[in-house]
């Protein structure tokens, strides 16, 4: 399988893209989330600046977030930096709308957005609408400013949800996952993008991409001899993510409780527990600004409490060398192509640990 890694934008993130490159990481992505992270596109060109030959992508952004006209602009300009080695995922902005109080897109806008990044990075013309009015727009000047010729490869944001698979098959897209190691749930989400894409007529002009690998977004944590699996040391590297969802599950419990409805007692009960540590409720209108600080970041070591074992096994990887090594086999079997991880504690160190692993 192939190998990656996902961080924040901020600066020094060339030198993290360099390392990744030197170690034979297959891609090199940073995170679209303004209030919380630095700007993505200005992490890339310093990264695309200072590497040859790993991808570099965008993991996720949003019609929620960028215009069209605006997000193909920031790309195709990347793609004149790095030529065919841009990577564009695009979501309903999950969380890079919850981090502002707001409620993510639908699948319907997503698509148009992602048609519509499709045909411009591609130099083709494209219906861009704002209100009632409706034009048809294409880059104006192409050549040293933007690179139309080289493919960009774009990925749809997939959680277990249908819409968004069902998107990625219609628009011929490769689909992203965070923390999704169900095998099963990978089946079911190729499945459903298949059988969309079965239903969507093609044409010698298409705007559709030529690739559709599939990613999955992790931590990792190889075990020492006799280590505990679910001590300090595993807490601290995959805390993050177990954070990530429990804040989701806080914030969204009152507008849309589903996913809280599918945690247990005691992952219910650790959501009551950060909820009460944050000083909010799950109705507080600011709740947003007390729940998403430091999102993706380190977790402290008092809330070591709150990463509990189930979530750590259900969203990473934790684990011997032969532990890892199944459960990687399995995911590529599934059909996931690249695997991504998310360091926090020493990132270089973390690159290097998955290099290792899977050579």
């Amino acid at each position: 399988m192939r190998t990656g890694v996902v961080v924040a934008a901020q600066p020094g993130v060339e030198d993290l893209a360099v390392r990744a490159e030197e170690l034979g990481l297959h891609s090199f992505w940073v995170n679209d989330t303004p209030m919380v992270h630095g700007d993505p596109f200005v992490a890339l060109s310093l990264c695309a600046k200072a590497t040859s030959r790993i991808r570099l992508g965008i993991g996720v952004t949003s019609p929620a977030l960028r215009s069209a006209p605006a997000a193909a602009s920031g790309l195709a300009s990347l793609n004149a930096l790095a030529p065919g080695r841009i990577i564009c995922g695009v979501g309903t902005g999950n969380t890079a709308r919850r981090t502002l109080g707001m409620r993510p897109t639908t699948a319907a806008r997503l698509e148009n957005f992602t048609a519509a990044l499709q045909d411009l990075c591609a130099g083709r013309s494209t219906q861009y609408r704002e209100g009632d009015r409706v034009r048809d727009i294409r880059f104006l000047h192409a050549g040293a400013h933007v690179n139309t010729a080289d493919p960009i490869e774009f990925v749809v944001a997939a959680l277990l949800g249908p819409k968004a698979a069902t998107v990625a098959g219609r628009r011929g897209t490769g689909l992203i996952s965070f923390g999704l190691l169900d095998p099963t749930a990978w089946h079911a989400l190729h499945d459903t993008r298949r059988h969309a894409a079965q239903g969507t007529p093609r044409d010698p002009h298409s705007h559709m991409d030529s690739r559709a690998d599939s990613y999955v977004v992790t931590a990792l944590h190889l075990l020492d001899e006799d280590e505990d699996p679910h001590g300090d040391a595993a807490r601290d590297a995959t805390g993050h993510l177990v954070l990530s969802l429990l804040a989701f599950a806080a914030d969204t419990a009152a507008d849309t409780p589903a996913l809280a409805e599918q945690l247990g007692p005691e992952e219910r009960e650790a959501v009551r527990r950060l909820l009460d540590r944050r000083g909010t409720t799950p109705t507080a209108p600011d709740r947003h600004t007390k729940l998403y600080p430091n999102y993706l970041g380190r977790i402290a070591p008092q809330d070591r409490d709150l990463i509990l074992p189930s979530l750590m096994n259900t969203l990473a990887l934790v684990g011997t060398r032969d532990d890892l090594l199944a459960r990687i086999t399995t995911l590529e079997q599934a059909g996931v192509d690249e695997l991504l991880i998310q360091p926090v504690i020493d990132p270089p160190a973390e690159m290097a640990q998955l290099a290792k692993l899977l050579t």
